[in-house]
C-alpha cells in the first residue's frame, strides 16, 4: 500500500517503536497524530519532528478515548492509518505470590482490549478512505509464551487472534488492510527489565521492517529472530518453547 501522504495516527507514540516509526512516517510526508499519557512527553517529540499533532490520551479510560475520537473526526477526518502500538508489561514468575490476575488485567486492558474499542470507534473514519489500513503491534510471545513475561504473552496472544478475524472480516467487507508487526525484544525502556538493553534490537530497524510490510502489503511483518521463529513454530512447538524461554 502507499504510506506517503497520509494521516496516521499512532498510540503510544512518544517513545520506542511508536516514536521510530512516527519519525520514518513523518519524513514521507505524512501528517501524523501521536498519543499518549504525558502530553509534555509527546509535545516534546512533536516538535522534534515534521507534521506531528501531539494528543494527550489514556488508552484504558473511554472517555478520554471518546474525546480522542471526536476530536479526530473534528481535526483529522482523512485519518486512514491506524497504528495500535500502547504497550503495558509486567516481569515477574507464576507462583502464590504473582499477583497475576491484577498484572493481567492491567496488560490485557492496555494490549487487547483498549486496541479493540480504539479501533471500532475508529472503523467509521477509516472505512470513508479510499485506502486505509490498521496496523496491531503485536509480539513474538504472540506464537509462544515466555514464562517471566506470562500474562503479557497472554494478551498478545489474544491480539494475534483479534488481528486474524478483523483482517478476514474487514477484507470481506471493505478496502482496509489489517497489519500485523511481531517484533521480537527490542531496545527500549518498556523492554530494559527483561534484557531489552543487550539483547534487544533497535526500535529503528523494527520501524524499517514495518515501512517495508506496509509498502509490501505483508501482513503479517516478522522482524529479525521472528521470522525464523515463526516459521518452525508449528513443526517444533515444544522445542520452539523452550528456545524462546532460554535465560
Amino acid at each position: 500500500m502507499n504510506i506517503e501522504n497520509k494521516t496516521i495516527l499512532i498510540t503510544g507514540g512518544g517513545s520506542g517503536i511508536g516514536f521510530e516509526t512516527a519519525k520514518l512516517l513523518s519524513q514521507k510526508g505524512n501528517k501524523i497524530v501521536i498519543i499518549g499519557r504525558n502530553y509534555d512527553k509527546l509535545k516534546m517529540v512533536a516538535d522534534s519532528l515534521q507534521n506531528v499533532t501531539p494528543i494527550s490520551c489514556d488508552v484504558n479510560k473511554e472517555n478520554e478515548v471518546k474525546n480522542l475520537v471526536q476530536a479526530i473526526q473534528t481535526n483529522f477526518p482523512e485519518l486512514s492509518i491506524l497504528i495500535n502500538n500502547a504497550g503495558k508489561a509486567f516481569k515477574y514468575e507464576h507462583g502464590s505470590s504473582a499477583n497475576a490476575y491484577e498484572k493481567a488485567r492491567q496488560e490485557m486492558e492496555t494490549n487487547y482490549l483498549s486496541v479493540i474499542r480504539l479501533t471500532e470507534l475508529l472503523l467509521p473514519i477509516l472505512q470513508k478512505q479510499t485506502e486505509a489500513a490498521i496496523i496491531n503491534v503485536s509480539s513474538i510471545t504472540a506464537l509462544s509464551p515466555v514464562s517471566v513475561i506470562p500474562t503479557y504473552s497472554d494478551s498478545k496472544a489474544a491480539l494475534h487472534s483479534y488481528t486474524l478475524s478483523l483482517r478476514k472480516t474487514l477484507a470481506e467487507k471493505s478496502s482496509i488492510k489489517v497489519f500485523e508487526l511481531l517484533p521480537p525484544t527490542v531496545n527500549t525502556e518498556f523492554s530494559k527489565e527483561i534484557g531489552g538493553e543487550t539483547k534487544g534490537i533497535p526500535s529503528r530497524e523494527v520501524a524499517e521492517a514495518l515501512l517495508d510490510g506496509l509498502k509490501n502489503d505483508q501482513f503479517e511483518i516478522g522482524v529479525g529472530l521472528t521470522i525464523p521463529f515463526a516459521e518452525n513454530f508449528f513443526q517444533k512447538r515444544s522445542q520452539a518453547f523452550e528456545a524462546i524461554n532460554q535465560r
